[in-house]
């Protein structure tokens, strides 16, 4: 905590620094620790937030679309660094060994640490959404190309299970009006992935059990995506399309990376090309 303000003149403005007073201090983190307590107590539960209906002020509702805006620049910018990075053998060996495991968790925590702190500076906070993006899809690079190799196939599967759960849940904030409902954006999340998922399979020919487990990743990820975005709603720092943003993008990113695993795991062995 900043112990330093400045000394007030006449006009009241700041003039030269000087510490609080320690009474002022700790009834200020007092207070602070009410408020959070308060906070924490009126946050709902899982289950309301996955079936709790959320009305919205103008405001609001104009920021969660930019936040799934935004979102979607960061989905795009992965998947631009995952391409270069999985098309890359230089990159592939580098984030292959241990040295590049550890700059990897550095670099996707400290990136979107950078955003958050710079949440309030369009322009900064904006850029370091974008630089997210690209560095977590270029630290991917080992596992796109591992399945590259195991089957390209995967990966669009993947790529389609998570984009049809983005559309169906985005579609839907979009055209929501004054109020958010979590059950409305799972049955949107639901019907997309579930149509997708069928026609993929019309294409690629997957399976029963492809399918089965394309569904039930669809079905976790939806409900991941509409938790988020529960969350976002009743975040203090919702006046910031930013946050929020990072946030439904950290759960996108984990969803893919999920998707694709299991994928690797059930369907790969039998799908060597």
């Amino acid at each position: 905590m900043n112990l330093l303000r400045g000394k007030r003149g006449s006009s009241g403005s700041l003039t030269s620094p000087h510490l609080i007073p320690a009474p002022y201090v700790i009834s200020y983190e007092r207070r602070q620790n009410i408020n959070n307590m308060n906070d924490y107590q009126q946050q709902p539960s899982a289950l309301q937030k996955l079936t709790g209906t959320i009305p919205l002020t103008a405001g609001q509702a104009a920021v969660i679309k930019q936040t799934y805006v935004l979102f979607g620049v960061s989905i795009f910018c992965a998947l631009v660094g995952g391409y270069i990075g999985a098309t890359t053998p230089v990159l592939v060996h580098f984030f292959s060994s241990g040295v590049g495991w550890i700059v990897a968790m550095v670099l996707l925590n400290a990136v979107p640490y950078i955003a958050l702190s710079a949440r309030n500076n369009p322009v900064l906070g904006v850029s370091a959404l974008v630089a997210d993006g690209f560095v977590a899809g270029i630290c991917l690079s080992p596992l796109l190309w591992a399945a590259s190799m195991l089957g390209p196939q995967l990966i669009l599967m993947a790529l389609a299970v998570s984009a049809c759960v983005f559309l169906g849940v985005t579609g839907y904030v979009m055209m929501s009006g004054r109020s958010f409902s979590a059950p409305r954006g799972l049955m949107a999340g639901l019907f997309f992935s579930s149509i997708a998922i069928m026609i993929l399979n019309s294409f690629l020919h997957i399976g029963l059990l492809g399918i089965l487990v394309s569904l039930g990743i669809g079905a976790l990820g939806v409900c991941s995506l509409v938790y988020s975005t529960s969350s976002v709603l009743r975040s203090p720092d919702g006046a910031s399309p930013i946050p929020g943003a990072l946030s439904l993008f950290a759960g996108m990113f984990n969803v893919f990376v999920a998707t694709l695993n299991i994928l690797l795991r059930v369907l790969g062995g039998g799908r060597r090309n």
